[in-house]
């Protein structure tokens, strides 16, 4: 029986009036095309396994790894076990892997060959379950590099493997192409095969409960969704700061950089899930109708506004939490005269009713002071000075949800320090997810896998969205590589980038808020 508070608590959430769609997770098998690779081992692996010991998965499930290293299904098993033990989150259930294992196979197989498709239609065959309606329900992952999804779509395609036999849906990893040419020729390439609400692309960012609370916080609190406009907000900052370098991927970094790494994806979806409007409903495409609105919205950068309004930036060796680090040009398999860029740092407008002229200023890099994804909300300060000249300089408000690695909501606010005569001092009233809550989330491959299965497209990134998304970017990555920065590296690592960067706020008069 439940305790008496969360009987309560149970009563309150029922109260919400906002009509849910029915989803649920029926039998299914799931064909993980790169199924011995990073990606398999570091998060999707432990995600179904998690999702398994928290009793989301139907007991008819089956997962087939197909990759071309060489081992049986005991093998495969063993390295998938020996993966979940180090990459999962929280102790390692021996009993549960006992009975979640039973459910794995390993298909070893050349992506390129044709037989590969054959003997992934009979192994699907083999261990799939019919759903209710008598169909078998498919999932392919395409945990394989981007040049090799098409080739992989091609072949299903080729072998009937898409709308024939099966009911089917196809996920697919960033990056969607490298710009907007080949994302459109990427996204043929799908549509081709498969319908778009077959297409699942996914951004585990999304994933984030903070981010998905945005809207919700903006609905249900009329004190801020009244304020959520020009005439209130001075500006917006978006922060997607790593500690990190590039770690082991030097050959992938030199062909995309930072802008294509993470402004095109993450950034975006971020200050579109920001300045949407409302939707007329939860529903999938009326929330991804508003992102795509507001992509259309962000003003056009030409040749003198991407050289005066954005940053390019490359990290040299420094200290991160007292260690030395590297330099890009010092990691594996990057260029000793790479002109790559690692930071990112420019200023948008969306020219639309809501926020004609409030600048949304972004920054993003890999070697910065610390890890933190956070979107600052700076209202603006009232035309009058208060309380005579002693409180001639006061904060402004500042609302602040920190996305990573603490999900949280926090809003600064001017009060009278104690004793003191008329001076004004900011204090924060914060929310923190897990202190509230008294629990952690799940993980966002967890989550975004299980809206797959279920069918909720209402966290993956449409056709139309990733093709505006390019187009944002695409002119800033051209304009860099037609006259790339000379004096690079041009920031330390361990610090919040090049100059440049804070000048970029100054000539407004304004600064980049830390926390």
């Amino acid at each position: 029986m439940l305790p008496e508070e969360d009987i309560i608590f149970s009563k309150y959430l029922q109260k919400c009036g906002i009509p849910i769609d029915e989803f649920s997770i029926g039998p299914f098998t799931m064909a993980i095309f790169g199924g011995a690779g990073d990606l398999s081992r570091r998060k999707l692996m432990p995600s179904i396994f998690n999702l398994y010991c928290n009793k989301e998965l139907y007991k008819g499930f089956s997962v087939v790894g197909v990759d071309m290293r060489e081992m049986d299904d005991n093998q495969y098993r063993s390295m998938m076990k020996d993966a979940v033990r180090e990459f999962s989150e929280g102790p390692f259930d021996e009993d549960q892997w006992y009975e979640f294992i039973r459910h794995v196979y390993y298909l070893t197989s050349k992506l390129e060959n044709d037989d590969t498709y054959e003997r992934v239609r009979k192994k699907i065959d083999q261990v799939t379950v019919p759903a209710s309606n008598g169909l078998k329900d498919v999932i392919y992952y395409l945990a394989v590099p981007p040049g090799v999804a098409p080739l992989v779509v091609g072949k299903l395609k080729e072998h009937d493997l898409c709308k024939g036999p099966f009911n089917t849906k196809v996920i697919v990893e960033k990056p969607f192409g490298v710009d907007r040419k080949s994302a459109v020729a990427l996204n043929r390439t799908l549509t081709g095969a498969f319908k778009e609400e077959q297409i699942y692309r996914i951004d585990h960012y999304l994933g984030k409960e903070t981010v998905q609370n945005i809207l919700f916080f903006r609905s249900s609190n009329a004190i801020f969704e009244q304020f959520w406009n020009h005439q209130y907000i001075d500006n917006v900052q978006i922060t997607v700061a790593e500690d990190i370098g590039i770690e082991h991927r030097g050959e992938f970094y030199e062909q995309s950089g930072v802008v294509r790494d993470i402004v095109q994806s993450h950034v975006m979806q971020l200050l579109g899930m920001v300045a949407m409007e409302l939707p007329t409903g939860f529903k999938a495409d009326f929330i991804r109708d508003e992102k795509v609105k507001v992509l259309r919205s962000i003003r056009e950068m030409d040749n003198a506004y991407i050289d005066a309004f954005t940053v390019s930036g490359q990290y040299g060796p420094g200290k991160i939490k007292g260690q030395d680090v590297p330099g890009y040009r010092q990691e594996q398999n990057v260029s000793p005269a790479s002109n790559v860029p690692t930071f990112f740092a420019g200023k948008f407008y969306i020219d639309n009713l809501r926020w004609g002229r409030v600048p949304f200023y972004v920054r993003t890099g890999k070697r910065l002071p610390r890890r933190v994804t956070e979107i600052c909300i700076q209202f603006k300060r009232l035309p009058l000075r208060l309380l005579g000249r002693d409180c001639d300089a006061f904060d402004p408000n500042i609302l602040i949800l920190t996305i990573q690695p603490d999900e949280r909501i926090s809003l600064r606010l001017g009060v009278k320090y104690p004793y003191s005569h008329n001076q004004l001092y900011s204090v924060s009233m914060t929310f923190n997810y897990r202190e509230t809550f008294k629990t952690g989330f799940s993980q966002p491959y967890e989550l975004l896998l299980a809206d797959c299965i279920k069918g909720d497209l209402t966290l993956f990134v449409r056709e139309d969205g990733i093709e505006e998304m390019w187009g944002i970017v695409d002119p800033v990555t051209a304009r860099w590589e037609s006259f790339p920065v000379k004096q690079f590296p041009n920031y330390g690592a361990g610090t919040w980038g090049p100059p440049e960067a804070l000048k970029l706020l100054e000539q407004d008069g304004r600064s980049w808020i830390t926390d």
